[in-house]
């Protein structure tokens, strides 16, 4: 009978976002602060950071399997496990003295798990909701991610400074912030496998055999492949934030190293409130004028302004960079007018995204279509620390600046219809 128990989405909603949030902003984020108090240098730190992406670029390959082994109920608890495993293994090997092989690797097994865990939650709550509760419930399961995102970045980070101080041992405070966390997901994986509901169209049983589930996906890969305008809108996914992929991964690292090496010389705390906490607001902020400009007026209308939003607004790190500002409030400010900007720009890319995805596989070929946005932030990524490390900080933010230029001249050849984006009130007005 227990199978029948329905559940109110607001018990497993907030939680299994919050949950999906956690793993992506601790391989993406945390792990480059950390290793950065480790010592690392900034090449090391953005080459193998970088390379986590790849579980998010080659997802939409495995994406197919999830559908055909086992309930999407069961692949999310299985992966909170798998995830809670490998912060317990990060947590265990920090203090070792190889600890950035072991961490690196457990860091892989927690990437690979959150991005199955993404495919497993977002089907499941289309199986588990009705078209209005998913309407519904949309705001706040981003809500939920963007607190995640705030938690991890941002009051993680700030604990982890503080233990940094108390213990005097930046292994040990690291260690013991990685099994805080650790035993987070351990409650998340109990709590959710007595809390989650049992859809009855979650079955774990394919229609269809594994053998014909690879043949569509390998007929829907190449259809997407022979879309009309595909070699722009491929330059577009992978050039649209070609700059921001590269300021990104020494974002972190500028603000916590030197002044006498071209820093701001933040201490741990104080990148955890600035990156973490008042950074992600003002992408937060950003990112809801973006939606809610867009729906007026459309994506055609607002993709030059968004453009400009996502690539200008960088110059804020060339300007900390050149006058090295002791006022911790100017920081704070430099580093939201920039969030800002690139929630605000972002915008437009999801939308464009969506955009290019219409046909008769939209959700197939979105998945891939998120597979080169994180292929866009990859490579720039792995190579962003070497170059910095060749040029200094003020240098490498002037190269960041020349890097928005190919994502201007993108946007005069983008065809958009200028009716997508709208409401649908806005298009009938």
């Amino acid at each position: 009978m227990k199978h029948k128990v329905t559940r109110s989405p607001w018990s497993w909603i907030p939680t299994l976002y919050f949950a999906q949030g956690l793993p992506y902003v601790a391989v993406m984020t945390v792990s480059v602060i950390m290793y950065k108090r480790f010592g690392l240098s900034n090449t090391d730190i953005a080459l193998y950071t970088s390379w986590l992406y790849l579980p998010w670029v080659i997802k939409p390959f495995w994406s197919p399997f999830v559908d055909i082994l086992k309930t999407k109920r069961w692949w999310i608890i299985s992966m909170q496990l798998l995830i809670g495993a490998g912060l317990a293994g990060i947590a265990f090997t920090l203090p070792t003295p190889f600890y950035f092989k072991a961490s690196l690797a457990f860091f892989w097994l927690m990437a690979f798990s959150s991005a199955t865990h993404d495919i497993a939650a977002d089907g499941f709550y289309m199986l588990a909701l009705d078209d209005s509760q998913q309407s519904f419930f949309v705001g706040i399961r981003s809500t939920f991610y963007r607190l995640a995102m705030i938690s991890g970045q941002g009051l993680l980070i700030i604990l982890a400074g503080f233990l940094e101080k108390t213990t005097d041992s930046i292994p040990y405070a690291w260690s013991l912030t990685f099994f805080i966390l650790a035993g987070l997901f351990l409650l998340f994986f109990v709590y959710h496998r007595f809390i989650l509901p049992y859809p009855d169209s979650d079955s774990g049983k394919a229609v269809n055999t594994p053998k014909e589930v690879m043949t569509e996906f390998g007929r829907t890969f190449s259809s997407f492949f022979k879309k009309e305008g595909l070699g722009l809108a491929m330059a577009f996914m992978l050039l649209y934030r070609l700059a921001e992929a590269m300021l990104v991964k020494l974002a972190s690292p500028f603000l916590l190293d030197g002044r006498d090496v071209g820093g701001i010389g933040l201490t741990t705390q104080e990148v955890g409130i600035t990156y973490g906490t008042v950074g992600v607001i003002a992408l937060t902020a950003g990112g809801i004028i973006g939606g809610i400009v867009a729906s007026r007026q459309g994506l055609k209308y607002w993709l030059w302004p968004m453009a400009l939003a996502i690539t200008l607004p960088n110059a804020a790190y060339l300007i900390l960079a050149i006058f090295q500002p002791e006022s911790f409030l100017w920081v704070n400010v430099a580093v939201a007018v920039e969030q800002l900007g690139y929630g605000f720009g972002f915008t437009a890319y999801m939308l464009y995204l969506i955009y290019f995805s219409q046909g008769e596989h939209k959700t197939a070929y979105y998945s891939i279509c998120t597979g080169f946005m994180a292929l866009g932030m990859m490579l720039p990524g792995m190579a962003a620390g070497w170059i910095q490390e060749q040029l200094g900080y003020q240098n490498f933010f002037i190269l960041v600046m020349i890097l928005t230029i190919p994502t201007l001249l993108l946007i005069p050849f983008m065809k958009i219809d200028k009716e997508f984006g709208k409401s649908k009130k806005e298009v009938e007005e």
